[in-house]
């Protein structure tokens, strides 16, 4: 859509930072060109559990280029380290990859190979690295504020009446993020100011974790990060990396540049951990769920309880008395888990879905119709009434549009010659949320708009959001209006994660722009219409200076108090071969009710984005660990699979656009992550379909599809 005419929310604006992304004038932190930069390089533990005995430099110190060889022993000590970061402190080894030290050259060439020339000796140590076995001594955590466990009625008597059951354990793989853009960290010091261009989701936590951590004030650390090449969580949190860059350079006494290799994106930066689900489903003689048993296992770090919340989808999906969900976390010596998209309902709605399948399976009945027999009008824990839920319309349109009214309801039934075509589909969830944001409006003296805001751009459309909401509000052209974000000095917003970014920061902006219109109207002395007092105009009028204001908003609804979720359907379709097991996911059908759609361009691409992830999630996505030492055997993307354009078949995805104005002004809910949350379990319910042969550990590759 053209920028040069005036537009109102949902109007589908193109992407207003694409030109800068696509010409590569887009700067990314580590192409910021500072003045007397240097290069770092880490070198990462080979054992997953210890203490290092000895660091031999091996001359690494001395080779052309090198300015320092940074380890345990003389590294400068930090005011407040933290247990869950490993920043050169101690002696302590946690998990293979662990930075053990860290070489600084003038010259990114010459630190990798000082790096490599540095040997370190360890005494090690037992190393827990047995998943199952752990569940003896597992324990209870929690997900933020969200309870590990919530369970209500009596199960046990739900499911000694129930006329049917199901009993199954479903299982997903530990998986790493790979985003285009490798962690990277450019850090320079000047005196007791501390300057950050880094790769991130949350510039303000990464602003508040580094002065905690160097012991100085938050306004002596500032943190850019105008564009972040893809997160999806991993980049929600302050890792090593970012605290020994700055380390480093306050130690060197230059800035200095680390960019995580791809290889060593894997251990100290996070995953998405494993699940092993025990999904038990009792249902009466009607078909109606008299109980449902949720238990969850999954791993953490021996220096940090991180939980995968897969059971909160079981909470809020289907009407049940009986509902019990526990959660426990295994120790191992692993690097710390994280948020990865969807983290805990992406594993958790695959589990639930794919057992709801198996039930509808096992009563003869329709999937989507037995979802319907037990669809949750209010909130089935609290009983109160969603914000806003049109979950029916979503099946009706999704089903209608797929042509699920053709699928023969026989597993196995379908074909086109050698490949057995299967029809499956699930439900999709994520909850809505805000944080509370701030931004600034502002008509410069040169007649443009300035809309502002200390939030992130992660490649889900800020710029744009911000732009159109600004523009929408004005009554002007977007062209007119100028973006600014991933500045700490700007107005403070919240992480870009959990699907709140437009939630929290659009109704700053929309109020931030309201309050300027306002004042508009007063200097214009009538109402802003076409063909009035210009901008300059007005700005002459206020004396040549800016007419600006800032807002900041607060959250309308506590999500405690009052339930708010996005909810959706899918549908898939999958081909496999009979002989080979190869799997082929051909179309794709989601409707989602999502609230208001402020960009249906934007909207579109994260529902795809999301979609893609959840079929690498059925089918591809696994890291490969050598269990004995804890060793990742797949650490790059010649062998960590992620899906090509060849994989990913036609999709077609639509949102209702109803807003919920009980959430926020806006009327918006995220919808970065729920595209992933029911497709894994709607393709894994298609191939089922396709073969009647049913795989619950993920991923679905052909050897398990052949040997079933």
């Amino acid at each position: 859509m053209s920028t040069s005419r005036t537009i109102s929310i949902g109007d589908p604006l193109a992407r207003v930072d694409g030109v800068a992304k696509v010409t590569g004038s887009a700067q990314y932190a580590a192409e910021f060109r500072i003045a007397g930069v240097t290069h770092a390089s880490l070198v990462l533990s080979t054992v997953p559990s210890g203490r290092i005995a000895s660091i031999d430099r091996n001359g690494a110190d001395h080779l052309p280029g090198v300015i320092a060889v940074i380890t345990p022993e003389n590294a400068i000590r930090l005011a407040g380290p933290e247990r869950r970061l490993t920043i050169l402190q101690d002696d302590q080894v946690f998990y293979q990859n662990q930075p053990v030290a860290v070489v600084v050259a003038e010259t990114l060439e010459q630190a990798q190979f000082a790096a490599s020339c540095v040997t370190v000796r360890y005494e090690s140590a037992p190393a827990k690295l047995d998943f199952k076995a752990g569940f003896a001594s597992a324990h209870p955590s929690k997900h933020n504020d969200e309870p590990g466990d919530q369970s209500w009625g009596d199960v046990e008597a739900g499911l000694a009446r129930a006329s049917a059951k199901v009993d199954q354990i479903y299982t997903t793989p530990i998986q790493h993020h790979n985003p285009m853009e490798p962690h990277a960290t450019i850090a320079r010091w000047d005196g007791e100011k501390l300057t950050l261009h880094d790769a991130t989701q949350h510039i303000s936590g990464v602003k508040e974790k580094l002065a905690g951590i160097f012991g100085i004030s938050k306004e002596d650390v500032s943190v850019d990060c105008p564009f972040t090449g893809g997160a999806f969580g991993c980049k929600g949190q302050v890792w090593s990396h970012v605290v020994i860059a700055a380390l480093a350079a306050k130690q060197v006494g230059r800035p200095v540049k680390l960019v995580m290799e791809r290889p060593q994106m894997f251990g100290p930066i996070g995953a998405r951990p494993r699940t092993h689900q025990r999904v038990t489903l009792g249902v009466d003689s009607e078909g109606k769920l008299t109980a449902i048993r949720h238990e969850v296992h999954t791993n953490t770090s021996l220096i940090e309880d991180y939980l995968e919340s897969a059971a909160f989808p079981t909470r809020v999906m289907y009407a049940c008395p009986n509902i019990s969900t526990t959660s426990r976390v295994v120790n191992l010596n692993l690097g710390t888990p994280t948020y990865m998209r969807a983290p805990g309902i992406a594993t958790g709605t695959y589990a639930i879905e794919v057992a709801m399948d198996e039930m509808a399976c096992a009563l003869n009945m329709d999937p989507l119709q037995f979802r319907l027999l037990n669809y949750a009008e209010f909130d089935p824990h609290s009983g109160k009434p969603f914000t806003e839920k049109n979950l029916r319309e979503c099946y009706k349109q999704g089903a209608e549009r797929f042509g699920w009214s053709r699928r023969n309801p026989k597993p196995g039934s379908m074909r086109e010659g050698r490949q057995l075509i299967g029809l499956g589909m699930a439900t999709e969830t994520y909850p809505g949320k805000n944080l509370p944001a701030s931004a600034l409006v502002s008509v410069q003296p040169n007649g443009r708009v300035l809309v502002a805001s200390g939030t992130q751009e992660i490649g889900t459309g800020s710029y744009t959001i911000m732009t159109e909401i600004a523009a929408s509000v004005l009554g002007i052209a977007p062209s007119l209006v100028d973006a600014r974000l991933g500045d700490t000095s700007l107005p403070e917003a919240p992480i870009s994660a959990g699907s709140m970014s437009t939630a929290s920061v659009g109704p700053a902006v929309q109020a931030a722009a309201e309050q300027v219109r306002g004042k508009l109207r007063e200097l214009a002395g009538i109402n802003m219409t076409p063909g009035g007092d210009s901008f300059s105009e007005l700005v002459r009028k206020n004396g040549g200076r800016p007419i600006e204001a800032t807002a900041k908003t607060e959250p309308q609804i506590k999500s405690i108090d009052v339930p708010c979720h996005s909810f959706g359907a899918i549908f898939a379709e999958v081909a496999v071969d009979e002989d080979f097991g190869t799997t082929r996911v051909r179309r794709i059908v989601a409707v989602y009710d999502v609230g208001r759609i402020v960009n249906r361009r934007t909207a579109n691409s994260q529902f795809i984005g999301g979609i893609v992830w959840g079929i690498s999630l059925a089918l591809h996505e696994v890291t490969d660990i050598d269990w004995r030492y804890g060793r990742i055997t797949n650490p790059d993307l010649a062998s960590y699979l992620v899906p090509v354009n060849a994989d990913i078949p036609s999709i077609d995805a639509a949102a209702l656009d109803i807003p919920d104005y009980k959430l926020d002004s806006v009327g918006a809910r995220g919808i970065g992550e729920i595209g992933i949350t029911g497709t894994g379990a709607a393709v894994a319910n298609a191939i089922f379909h396709a073969t009647g042969k049913r795989v619950r550990d993920l991923p679905i590759t052909p050897d398990k599809l052949v040997s079933v």
